[in-house]
């Protein structure tokens, strides 16, 4: 894929979009940035709008999960309503996801967990 100048956290979103896409969700929108923070992929799946969170590591996934603490899951749900707001979407359905990439030492892409909808509006 031709990755390797990229960094970790830049190659865990190709990774995260690529499984989504697989599975019917389509890209809206990368890396958008507000005062609040990143977003990472903003995708559809079907009707539903979903903010997704890439979280990369080398090793397990687990403490890839633990790192979306409730201050990070704030900041996220700040910068969705943010990101809303300047879309003046105000009627849509909306989830957070997280994927989490695992990469073994030699930074080959291992494993992916998807967690769904781990933020309750």
């Amino acid at each position: 894929m031709g990755d390797a100048h990229l960094t970790l956290g830049q190659r865990a979103e190709r990774v995260a979009q690529d499984y989504l896409e697989r599975l019917g969700y389509a890209l809206v929108a990368r890396n958008w940035r507000c005062r609040f923070g990143e977003l990472d992929l903003v995708m559809r799946d079907g009707e539903v709008v979903v903010f997704v969170e890439v979280r990369s590591r080398r090793g397990g996934t687990e403490n890839a999960f633990m790192s979306v603490d409730g201050r990070k899951l704030r900041k996220l749900q700040m910068a969705i309503t943010t990101y809303l707001s300047a879309m003046a979407w105000d009627d849509v359905q909306v989830r957070l996801d997280v994927v989490a990439v695992r990469f073994d030492a030699s930074g080959e892409h291992g494993h992916l967990s998807h967690a769904r909808d781990v933020l309750t509006w």
